[in-house]
């Protein structure tokens, strides 16, 4: 699992797209990046909702 996490003023953010990731085996994977706005009770029930959610499509981990 890669996970990171920015913050920046949302007033200064003009663009958000995918961040390369270069794999042990020389493959090329992207991330893709997401904005998160709300209070910090939203945010952190987003961000629980992703994990919950990565964990549902890989229950093998």
């Amino acid at each position: 699992m890669v996970y990171g996490m920015r913050l920046l003023p949302a007033e200064e953010v003009a663009e958000v797209g995918e961040a390369p990731v270069v794999l042990k085996n020389g493959n090329a994977a992207r991330v893709t990046m997401h904005i998160l706005e709300g209070s910090r009770e939203e945010i952190e029930a987003q961000l629980r909702q992703s994990i919950d959610a990565f964990f549902d499509f890989y229950p093998e981990i």
